[in-house]
């Protein structure tokens, strides 16, 4: 992801994905367990990498007695919340606007869910006394990347996994709070490699749904209108 040429996504930079067949390298490839099925753990090669490797940053910072915010509890956030209870002895709280996707949260090993109402920020204060360590936004539109920032602690860490919104902060803010703000895309092979082990364990579990390839038009329209728990995933 930080090759000199940009990173080369399948789907956005070259073609991929909804095909029957797909040319990719080596590199690419992690062996599996017998009995275990590609479609069972294929999500974790987008978004549960993109997820494991935004946690896996923040473990030192993330020990006991330390708090952790996962916003959105979606395909990425699902997943992020179980890498911090299998990697980290932080206290996890999960934000969204849905009811669903907190029950997921809590599924998840979430120690607490906040509604997203407006007040989500002073309520994570609330559980949290100074503010989380670490937030660890998934969703990065604008409404939740100042939320995200107000729920830290001075010295916290906002983690920036999803894309969409604008990064607009008072200078003063980050300053006299000493916030950083940490980028993330996708991960490395050897961070794959972790993170099917943990799947393996019983660590990480995948809540996804599959498709057929012909329904891939019905699979987007259901993405966009927010149907889809967890992640969908196309088998052709």
């Amino acid at each position: 992801m930080r090759c000199v040429q940009g990173p080369n996504l399948p789907g956005l930079m070259c073609a991929g994905g909804m095909a029957e067949l797909f040319k990719t390298t080596a590199r690419a490839v992690v062996k599996l367990l017998a009995g275990v099925q590609p479609t069972e753990v294929a999500a974790l090669a987008d978004a549960g990498l993109t997820a494991y490797h935004a946690v896996r940053k923040a473990v030192t910072a993330l020990g006991p007695g330390s708090s952790a915010v996962a916003v959105g509890v979606g395909g990425l956030g699902h997943i992020g919340i179980q890498c911090l209870k299998a990697m980290t002895a932080a206290q996890v709280i999960a934000v969204d606007t849905s009811e669903e996707a907190l029950k997921l949260a809590l599924s998840c090993g979430a120690d607490h869910a906040v509604i997203a109402d407006g007040d989500q920020a002073q309520q994570v204060r609330d559980l949290t006394s100074s503010g989380a360590d670490a937030i660890f936004d998934f969703v990065s539109e604008d409404p939740t990347i100042g939320d995200s920032v107000a729920m830290l602690r001075p010295g916290g860490t906002y983690y920036l996994v999803g894309y969409g919104g604008t990064v607009t902060l008072p200078t003063i803010q980050l300053v006299l709070g000493e916030i950083t703000v940490a980028g993330n895309l996708i991960g490395t092979n050897p961070d794959l490699t972790d993170l099917i082990a943990l799947a393996q364990q019983g660590k990480v579990v995948l809540h996804s749904t599959g498709y057929p390839l012909d329904a891939a038009n019905e699979v987007i329209d259901d993405l966009r209108h927010g149907r889809i728990r967890g992640r969908a995933i196309l088998i052709p």
